[in-house]
């Protein structure tokens, strides 16, 4: 069915839309705490940034450092960016392929771009001709994506720009449009139509995990707009997972939560790790393989496996998740630098999980050698030691464990067990290795400590 073109036919149906609103859910203390706990869990997810920017692959007249933000860094005239729609045809692309890559590198949710800034969807959208739909692909790539992710037991998420270069309504034009008229633009149109994309999303691929906001920081978005979007989307799935980016309250790229009545219920670092540990505090480090989030063929500054894996465990010694990402060519694979390292992290995961999901903050001092995680129960806990730097004196030297040791082993079953200097009394141990490490990128021994 083709879909509303006319004014007058679309605000009409935005207005039946928003008269059927469902009323936000009570809540209580206890729901945060629900909704947040496969996500604390997890610690580990991919990023993916498509769409119509992978076909100049970050190159226009002549200049190679593009990617998703092209239209407004080449400053490419919206009728002339309109026509990738007609190039956009990833026959390549297959979503259980990408979500097997994901699940084996031991990802345990996938954030896809439904939208970017430059408003192009990746979905069969009703409320718009500036989707999938409207190129030669013709195939709605979430649905395929929400189908594959529920088979492997992938937690599918979407992010979803609030900013939007394309719609007529949405305010403040670039500064470099000087043609482009913005007479006659409504904003709360615009925010009509983002929820009624937002609507659908969150009814037609299943139960989704997160909604990943983007783009609040223009003046047009205010602290209220943050707060009814983050309400209404919370009518729609009480238990869905929103980020902080929704409203107004991200301290610039540390992407922490500064104080005040600001919703959203996880911090956003972008292409950083907080120095230390955030007790109390849920955030997310979101961060490029290379340089850049989209595609571009030109940038082959590639961070290392050995780097990657290290800033995972980082990451979760200071209680944060790991948000990596991946920028798909126009044909619909993924860069091979990427695939690689996807498969690196997975072979160390295979060994080593267990140090990552469901751990926690490391519960002293970070020290020289590595990092460390723990996981809790109800009278136990299990110390995980990272060990990067395999010391040369043979001896790790650890102070205020607390509890009483009670057993100790690697996740490395094929290399000589370890001893232990016990001192109880000043929490004070001395970890004795082996000659080799077994893992020079990250050897994982363990501790049990009885309460």
């Amino acid at each position: 069915m083709k879909k509303p073109a006319h004014l007058l036919l679309f605000t009409f149906l935005l207005t039946t839309l928003f008269s059927c609103q469902p009323k936000k859910p009570e809540e209580t203390a206890q729901h945060p705490e629900d909704r947040m706990e496969w996500w604390r869990d997890a610690r580990f997810g991919m990023f993916i940034h498509w769409g119509l920017y992978a076909i100049p692959a970050g190159e226009w007249n002549g200049t190679t450092n593009h990617a998703e933000w092209i239209r407004t860094t080449a400053q490419i005239p919206l009728e002339e960016y309109d026509q990738f729609l007609d190039e956009f045809n990833p026959v390549k692309f297959d979503a259980d392929a990408w979500v097997k890559m994901a699940k084996d590198a031991g990802m345990k949710y996938i954030v896809i771009t439904s939208k970017h800034h430059d408003g192009f969807c990746l979905f069969d959208s009703e409320t718009s001709d500036y989707d999938v739909m409207a190129t030669p692909f013709k195939r709605d790539i979430l649905k395929e994506l929400s189908e594959a992710c529920k088979k492997a037991g992938i937690k599918l998420c979407f992010y979803h720009s609030i900013m939007d270069w394309h719609h007529p309504d949405y305010l403040p034009r670039r500064e470099w449009e000087k043609n482009r008229s913005a007479e006659g633009a409504e904003f709360p149109r615009y925010v009509d139509y983002m929820k009624a994309q937002l609507k659908e999303l969150i009814t037609n691929y299943g139960e989704l995990g997160v909604l990943w906001f983007d783009g609040e920081w223009e003046d047009t978005w205010t602290h209220a707009d943050g707060v009814e979007l983050y309400d209404y989307v919370r009518s729609l799935q009480p238990n869905i997972i929103i980020n902080n980016r929704v409203d107004k309250g991200r301290q610039g790229m540390a992407g922490l939560t500064k104080e005040g009545d600001f919703v959203g219920d996880f911090g956003t670092p972008e292409q950083e790790i907080p120095a230390t540990g955030l007790p109390g505090v849920d955030w997310e480090s979101c961060m490029t393989m290379n340089d850049h989030w989209g595609y571009n063929s030109h940038d082959d500054n590639w961070k290392s496996s050995e780097d990657l894996i290290r800033k995972l465990v980082d990451i979760a010694s200071k209680g944060g998740n790991f948000l990596l990402n991946i920028g798909p060519k126009a044909d619909g694979t993924f860069p091979q630098e990427s695939i690689e390292r996807l498969a690196d992290i997975g072979d160390w995961m295979d060994v080593y999980s267990e140090s990552v999901y469901g751990t926690q903050a490391s519960p002293i001092a970070e020290v020289a050698w590595g990092r460390i995680t723990q996981k809790k129960t109800e009278n136990s806990t299990r110390i995980y030691l990272h060990v990067f730097d395999w010391p040369e004196s043979g001896q790790l030297k650890l102070e205020g464990l607390k509890g009483r040791l009670t057993k100790a082993g690697m996740l490395t079953n094929d290399f000589d067990k370890f001893t232990v200097d016990v001192d109880e009394k000043n929490q004070r141990y001395v970890v004795n290795l082996p000659d080799v490490a077994p893992n020079t990128i990250d050897e994982v021994l363990w501790l049990d400590f009885r309460e």
